[in-house]
């Protein structure tokens, strides 16, 4: 690879041990992906936050490369925690779980990550512009860089997200270069794509079918805007394939100023989300648990579960998780104190998923995001029901699905 004088130098120590480890780790990757060179990064989001996800092992290296010194040079936001960090024990989180999650931030401020806790982070203010290199490492987020900013980012693993914000660099290969970005796929989408679920169940299909494939899109979008639709559409086919770049014809920022197909792109036509939807919902009537925001959810979001809600009780756990300072923004509007009065509960910094819901009893789940249904059953064993908002909602409200 062709580094820098300055890249040499971190290299060699000359910067300290932790940033020679960090470049190490970066250069390693780099000659795996065989990358001429690296290139510097505006913004990082790190992946392998929660507690249960990385266990005492990933503590430990967390707490020895701040011991060693390391600190980021680039703004470095966090993935969401297992738990919320100021109301764990309202959440029913285990004390010995909470000491060891907050050793893990304590390990993450010291380097001078922000804790942001959130799997939105161009929702709280990490918006990088078109063309714009950053290492973000969150499936989702990737997604939404790539495709609706028209930032460049690969899907960074946890520890290589890190060490791209400790060195301000990453490997200049993957969706970093042009020729990278076409689709090798049009996906014409001959059936009707009207609803958040809809969108979910397609990118589901999507995903499941191109796997880490670029693919172009063709649907009918009016009223389509740029909102949580994309959002998660983009979400599922993260989780159920590996795609970070997506384009949709006359939508996304490159679709509409450059020729974003490749030459020997192959075509393919969905004509029913049935696929999808199946494949998302467990043949199950009672729901015992309800969660709303996989991503995390934003102010307007919240606003129409509080409006939903007014006048009603839920009879089955209700969740909405989101930001802390989405939250902090829902509580001075009153929106919060509205889904409490009716049941629910509005947690931020965390999500189902990363956080230790095994041990709370839970068996059965409902959810609008096609992301959290797919991973609630595969990771969490619970079996699951998918659908929009309103159902979900009415599932909270009657403890069935119907």
């Amino acid at each position: 690879m062709n580094l820098t004088s300055e890249e040499r130098a971190m290299l060699s120590g000359e910067f300290g041990s932790g940033v020679k480890r960090a470049m190490e780790i970066v250069v390693a990757l780099g000659n795996v992906y065989r990358a001429k060179e690296l290139i510097p990064v505006k913004s990082v989001q790190v992946s392998g936050v929660s507690y249960k996800n990385i266990g005492d092992a990933g503590l430990e290296f967390l707490k020895e490369w701040a011991e060693k010194g390391a600190r980021v040079r680039v703004p470095t936001t966090l993935n969401p925690a297992g738990m919320d960090l100021k109301s764990w024990k309202e959440m029913g989180i285990p004390e010995d779980f909470a000491s060891k999650q907050m050793e893990v931030l304590e390990a993450f401020r010291a380097m001078g990550v922000a804790l942001t806790c959130s799997c939105t982070p161009y929702l709280i203010g990490n918006v990088p512009g078109i063309g714009e290199h950053v290492a973000w490492s969150e499936s989702s987020a990737v997604s939404f860089a790539n495709s609706i900013l028209g930032a460049r980012t690969n899907r960074e693993g946890g520890p290589s997200a890190l060490a791209a914000a400790i060195t301000g660099r990453t490997m200049r290969y993957g969706l970093h270069l042009d020729e990278n970005r076409k689709a090798r796929y049009v996906v014409e989408v001959r059936c009707a794509v009207k609803s958040e679920a809809d969108f979910g169940a397609l990118g589901y299909i999507v995903g499941n079918l191109l796997e880490n494939e670029v693919p172009y899109l063709r649907l009918a979008t009016e009223g389509l805007g740029e909102g949580k639709k994309l959002i998660a559409l983009g979400a599922a086919m993260a989780a159920s394939g590996a795609v970070a770049l997506y384009h949709i014809e006359g939508v996304t920022p490159e679709a509409k100023w450059c020729d974003v197909i490749a030459k020997d792109a192959k075509t393919i036509a969905i004509e029913s989300l049935e696929d999808g939807y199946k494949a998302l919902n467990s043949p199950i009537e009672s729901i015992e648990f309800v969660c709303i925001g996989c991503p995390h959810s934003s102010l307007t979001e919240i606003e129409e579960v509080a409006l939903w809600l007014e006048g009603r009780r839920v009879k089955a756990k209700l969740w909405v998780t989101t930001s802390r300072r989405t939250k902090e923004e829902a509580e001075e509007l009153g929106l919060v104190e509205k889904i409490k009065a009716s049941g629910g509960e509005v947690w931020a910094d965390t999500c189902p998923i990363v956080a230790p819901i095994e041990e709370m009893g839970f068996r059965s789940m409902a959810t609008n995001s096609a992301k959290m249904a797919l991973y609630a059953s595969s990771y969490c064993g619970l079996e699951v029901r998918f659908g929009t908002l309103e159902m979900c909602l009415d599932a909270a409200v009657k403890g069935r699905w119907y």
